[in-house]
């Protein structure tokens, strides 16, 4: 797999045909770490130094939920301080029975799967066999809408008995199995079809002649007082368009609302866009993430100020938009100063993704409106200048520049110097670096190596895809081991690795395929890696050329 095919494919925790891009095929783990040497364990496709033990009050909440129609029994007379860890034991286990009674009763406002399910992830390797998990997300949202169903025919119903008090769900960071478990996508549509859903039964209930009046306007009121709100990530693509638009535009009066905090969208047009945008909560939008939408720039100067009713809005990434600024068409140069303007307008924007769109030599009249300055930056195959590379040094972004991709660069034709001296900039703010297929050589890599020394906080360095040897990748560890918080490095597949003895990488990316690694010579190398770490004290860092495993670190986990 290459770099652009990996990109392309996008984070698999929202693809939007899960069963298609899971089908593709995912090159074999080749991480490591030192750990692996003193009998680490494969957690996930990384190796890590053990596994934390359970608490015997989770131990025993595992047991009891295996007994699914005695725990029912026993449910009203469980104390309600038991309900997080037994959610969390029958989420492992895949209780779904279980799942919708802790549901239907529960006696807190929230209920959050980001607090109840972290240290799920640890049980990785040791997941029961049986229902997939994304049935259990299932069940919670559909003891919801039961739950929200029947306090509505029946507000009344069990005053005496122990009832649901649950006002906020955060399906925020779920956890996500791989290829079992539910995709973004797939969520994204589970959520939009229960709010319809109530929002259905709901008007319905009304029409029947429910003494609820309407509102002023004529509107039908929703009783507030016992409505849910939903909190998640959303994405849509062109099929699952409808459904979103529908459910979002019943928020106003339905009783179980849907909050998005990301936004992610691929494959719509400018309006199903817009549609999708102006119905977002106003103050929930944290990130809007549009990618192969085939926008252009006229397309993005009509998006573009829809997100300015966004007070936090931190993160706009706007990969494969099909902008190229070199292609000679009227009116580009009006619509990049409109664009630039509108950035501008975004107050608040910390993260900005151009990816695959041709800048060349415009970088300056894109970002100069900003107001301030960007933390993260990625412009990966955007066929850079030099006087871009100058332009971002001297901006009032390099010192604040925490995360920065010029992947895809071909740094032979003049780029090198102006590369080191931005490097040397932003040396002390950063802590994410991707130079991944810029088809860099050995005396490249010895030349920037100095800068990169000078890079006190760097934590990830990504650099697959280049042209580097086994003696040049111990050079760097070597040398880089003075920077403490580097943890992850994904090198490339080095080239004395390769098959063909005498290798001549034509011109262009996207030739950097494992089947052509000789598997002998490479686990050599691997194991020579390995070693250093363990000689050079840093068992904590890992170094892969695995890209799926080992993907970049998001802004926000930065």
């Amino acid at each position: 797999m290459t770099l652009s095919d990996w990109r392309r494919q996008g984070p698999g925790r929202y693809g939007a045909v899960p069963e298609v891009r899971q089908g593709r095929r995912q090159p074999r783990g080749s991480g490591f770490e030192a750990a692996a040497c003193n009998g680490g364990t494969r957690s996930g496709g990384a190796l890590c130094n053990g596994a934390t033990m359970d608490s015997l009050l989770f131990l025993c909440a595992r047991h009891l939920v295996r007994h699914e129609s005695d725990f029912r029994r026993a449910l009203a007379i469980l104390p309600s301080e038991l309900y997080p860890v037994l959610f969390s034991a029958a989420f492992l286990d895949r209780r779904t029975l279980v799942v919708r009674d802790l549901v239907a009763v529960w006696p807190f406002p929230v209920l959050s799967f980001q607090r109840l399910l972290p240290h799920l992830d640890r049980h990785h390797l040791h997941r029961p066999k049986g229902l997939p998990r994304n049935l259990c997300v299932e069940a919670t949202i559909m003891a919801i809408v039961a739950h929200l169903r029947q306090t509505l025919e029946d507000p009344d119903r069990g005053m005496s008995e122990r009832r649901c008090c649950l006002r906020v769900l955060d399906m925020i960071d779920l956890p996500h199995d791989v290829p079992a478990g539910m995709s973004l996508w797939s969520t994204t549509v589970s959520l939009a079809k229960a709010c319809l859903e109530v929002s259905k039964h709901q008007n319905e209930h009304l029409k029947r002649g429910s003494k609820r009046q309407k509102g002023p306007s004529g509107a039908l009121e929703p009783p507030q007082s016992f409505s849910v709100e939903i909190r998640a990530d959303l994405f849509v693509n062109s099929t699952s368009f409808v459904v979103l638009r529908d459910a979002l535009q019943a928020n106003t009066t339905s009783l179980l609302r849907l909050k998005c905090r990301d936004f992610h969208a691929e494959e719509l047009s400018v309006g199903s866009t817009v549609t999708l945008l102006d119905s977002l909560d106003v103050c929930s939008l944290r990130r809007v993430d549009l990618r192969f939408n085939n926008l252009g720039l006229s397309g993005l100067c009509v998006v573009l100020p829809h997100l300015t009713k966004f007070p936090n809005l931190l993160s706009l990434r706007l990969p494969y938009s099909n902008v190229d600024v070199r292609r000679f068409v009227s009116g580009t140069d009006a619509s990049l100063r409109q664009l630039a303007g509108q950035l501008g307008s975004l107050l608040g924007l910390k993260e900005l993704n151009f990816g695959s769109s041709r800048l060349s030599g415009n970088l300056r009249n894109l970002l100069s409106d900003l107001q301030t300055p960007l933390e993260s930056l990625e412009l990966a195959f955007c066929s850079l200048l030099p006087d871009d590379f100058n332009y971002l040094r001297q901006s009032l972004h390099a010192s604040a520049l925490r995360k920065l991709d010029l992947s895809g660069h071909d740094f032979n034709e003049g780029r090198l110097q102006p590369l080191r001296q931005l490097l040397e900039k932003i040396s002390p703010s950063l802590l994410h670096l991707d130079l991944m297929e810029c088809r860099l050589t050995d005396s490249q890599l010895h030349y920037l190596l100095p800068v990169l020394c000078r890079c006190s906080q760097l934590r990830c360095l990504g650099l697959f895809g280049n042209l580097f040897s086994t003696p040049a990748l111990k050079v760097l560890l070597e040398k880089t081991v003075v920077l403490p918080h580097l943890r992850l490095v994904i090198y490339p597949y080095p080239l004395d690795c390769y098959i063909t003895d005498h290798l001549r990488p034509p011109s262009g990316s996207g030739w950097f395929f494992e089947d052509a690694v000789d598997r002998a010579r490479f686990n050599a190398a691997k194991a020579e890696l390995c070693q250093l770490l363990l000689e050079l004290g840093r068992s904590d860092a890992v170094w892969t050329t695995n890209l799926p495993w080992h993907g970049a670190p998001d802004y926000f986990d930065l």
